[in-house]
């Protein structure tokens, strides 16, 4: 399990979106207020941004809260494009920085908040790790995140109790899928945050129902949020 966020809009600082909210990423890794599978997120975090079409990436093992390096340039790192999370490693799962998210391909970046067998899931040698939530990452990269909802709903149907949310971006889209565990919108004036949890409580966040694909684009007017409901039951 974890709590994972994505940005998308005008260029802000990782600390205004990870550190800085009441409810942030930071709180959240010792004490999510919505978080019904684990107690607290100290087994490791990630940040990743977009600088121009590269993404970059700050991982670590440790707890978000104790590190200090990350907080002093937290506020200068800015991006229009965002992936973060903190992590609660599931039992027998590695705790290393190659098993936290985001994982990326070289041209998108996704956060899993769930847990999955991985006996439905094939090995890759493009896995950043031998975690459930790095096998899955490969995978969705080999199909092809255009594929995002099927590939979630098929292994949805192969293993009934996964939980299979995932935020990805790729410098100018989101997108998203409620599968098992909460994810929730704020369109704020400046772009849109999709959060597992709110990191406030501004009354505009609005949560988005289970088994859905979200997608954030961005056209002439802002970004536009579309939500479609996945295949299966």
């Amino acid at each position: 399990m974890c709590r994972h966020l994505a940005w998308l809009g005008a260029p802000v600082s990782l600390a205004s979106l990870m550190l800085e909210p009441p409810s942030g990423l930071l709180v959240q890794s010792y004490a999510p207020r919505r978080q019904k599978h684990g107690l607290m997120n100290a087994d490791g975090w990630g940040a990743g941004f977009f600088d121009g079409p590269q993404p970059r990436r700050w991982r670590s093992a440790a707890p978000l809260w104790g590190d200090a390096s990350f907080a002093s340039v937290a506020p200068a790192l800015v991006s229009g494009c965002v992936v973060a999370a903190v992590r609660s490693a599931s039992v027998g799962m590695p705790i290393e920085a190659s098993a936290s998210a985001p994982f990326t391909d070289g041209t998108w970046l996704l956060s899993h908040n769930g847990l999955v067998d991985r006996a439905v899931l094939p090995l890759s040698a493009k896995a950043e790790s031998t975690n459930d939530s790095a096998l899955l990452a490969a995978l969705i990269f080999e199909r092809g995140l255009d594929d995002l909802g099927d590939t979630i709903a098929g292994l949805s149907a192969a293993d009934p109790n996964a939980r299979l949310n995932i935020l990805a971006a790729n410098g100018s889209r989101l997108v998203a899928t409620t599968c098992g565990d909460t994810l929730s919108v704020l369109r704020r004036p400046d772009g849109v945050v999709l959060a597992s949890e709110p990191y406030d409580d501004d009354p505009s966040w609005q949560e988005i129902p289970d088994r859905h694909l979200v997608t954030v684009d961005v056209d002439d007017v802002g970004p536009k949020v579309e939500l479609t409901p996945l295949k299966g039951p």
